[in-house]
């Protein structure tokens, strides 16, 4: 028997059909009983009805998430969920569920404790598709660029982004890292490749319990040699640009079923970004704001936020306080007290979803700023020998896969922008 999706199927509109999936919700009268099948690609309303006794017995067993396949006539029928209705002619019960256990108990640490179930519902196969979309774009804006895709190793023998996020693993006789970043190994990959990206996961023992942290996340690096900060920044904008795009063009559906105000995701898709400095940022928070927020002081949640709300689109802030800032990221020649630096922050709270800089070309330095954060220069003589052998400029910056997930998909939370969350508290299921 010929099987189609129930998206197939409603395209068809009209005749016999065969469908399979799982019950999403049932409910039963005398007369009828109503089953809406979902699949993976939409859901359905099945009605069986009472005058075929042996199949309304059938269906009156059926609990939710229960596997079917069934065939039937398709109709159009307003009433039904999404629009179609299907009279069922035959069924096959492949297996009848037991009681599920998600039912009545939506909290968020309930559904986490059953993520391997919950990952079914309608609005996590939502996010998934638009996930999905989101990682394919990156692919798709760097190689029509002329990016070369990069790896660089899980193990790593020395920090990127301090010494206080890093996840020691023992390797044989010895101790190496979990990946804070793929930075370091790019910038040995430009003098190759010249432009490069990358897509993998990263590492972040962060004592962190909030709705914006994982310790355990995706990101998407790129690294290009010649690259100055005032080019980088337009790469990161362009980027998110495209990528916002790309879910419009293929998730719009999924958009809606997250109630997503699909007018915002046009706006962020067609609005230029501005550029501000720290310093910028500041004169905003504490002359609008009333925030009173020194020179030197890192950003907060609560202030990147303002910062995004105030211009309502993605902003670039640019030259942050050196002092503040990984050892990597180089000083204005202008002002050495402002590296060469930027974050991208988004609207809606949903803050830093992009970070890059220059590099520093400055091996005195960098070992001066490393000493000062407690590590051993030495460690990273490999890393020095790029600034010896024909060294040039080079930028680079990384986009939290998750972090943008959750900014178009308008999640609360961002442990449900990947499939399995791992954090501080949580390492099941």
């Amino acid at each position: 028997m010929n099987y189609i999706t129930i998206e197939e199927a409603m395209k068809k509109g009209s005749g016999k059909v065969n469908i399979r999936g799982w019950v999403y919700r049932i409910r039963m009268s005398n007369k009828f009983v109503f089953v809406v099948l979902r699949d993976h690609t939409e859901i359905i309303q099945c009605v069986v009805k009472a005058e075929n006794k042996e199949l309304f017995e059938n269906a009156s067993k059926l609990t939710m998430e229960s596997s079917l396949r069934v065939s039937g006539e398709l109709k159009k029928d307003e009433r039904a969920p999404t629009g179609y209705e299907l009279s069922v002619l035959d069924m096959e019960i492949v297996q009848v569920a037991e009681p599920f256990p998600i039912t009545k108990d939506f909290s968020t640490e309930f559904l986490l404790d059953n993520r391997h179930l919950w990952i079914r519902s309608r609005k996590m196969n939502a996010i998934f598709k638009i996930r999905h979309t989101i990682v394919g774009a990156i692919h798709e804006f760097f190689r029509n660029r002329g990016y070369y895709e990069f790896e660089a190793p899980i193990f790593q023998p020395t920090m990127s982004e301090g010494g206080s996020t890093l996840f020691e693993v023992k390797y044989f006789k010895d101790k190496v890292y979990l990946s804070q970043s793929w930075q370091l190994y790019a910038e040995a990959g430009v003098f190759s490749l010249g432009k490069i990206y990358n897509m993998s996961p990263t590492f972040r023992s962060e004592k962190s319990k909030t709705s914006r942290h994982l310790a355990e996340f995706w990101m998407a690096e790129m690294e290009a040699a010649w690259m100055e900060l005032d080019e980088v920044t337009e790469v990161a904008k362009d980027e998110i640009r495209f990528i916002v795009q790309k879910v419009l063009d293929n998730n719009r559906k999924e958009l809606e079923i997250l109630e997503r105000d699909i007018s915002l995701i046009e706006k962020y898709a067609k609005e230029k970004y501005p550029t501000i400095k720290y310093a910028e940022a500041l004169e905003i928070l504490n002359t609008k704001y009333k925030m009173e927020v020194p020179f030197g002081k890192d950003l907060r949640t609560v202030e990147e936020a303002k910062i995004a709300e105030h211009f309502k689109v993605p902003v670039i802030v640019t030259h942050y306080p050196t002092e503040i800032m990984g050892f990597y990221k180089p000083p204005s020649k202008e002002n050495p007290k402002e590296a060469l630096c930027f974050d991208m922050l988004a609207p809606e709270g949903f803050c830093e979803i992009i970070g890059g800089s220059e590099r520093s070309l400055d091996i005195k330095n960098m070992e001066k700023r490393l000493k000062k954060e407690g590590e051993d220069p030495k460690t990273y003589d490999w890393y020095f020998d790029l600034r010896k052998y024909g060294s040039v400029p080079h930028s680079g910056y990384g986009l939290g896969v998750e972090r943008v997930v959750a900014w178009i998909c308008g999640l609360d939370n961002i442990k449900d922008a990947i499939p399995f969350p791992r954090t501080m508290l949580r390492k099941t299921p």
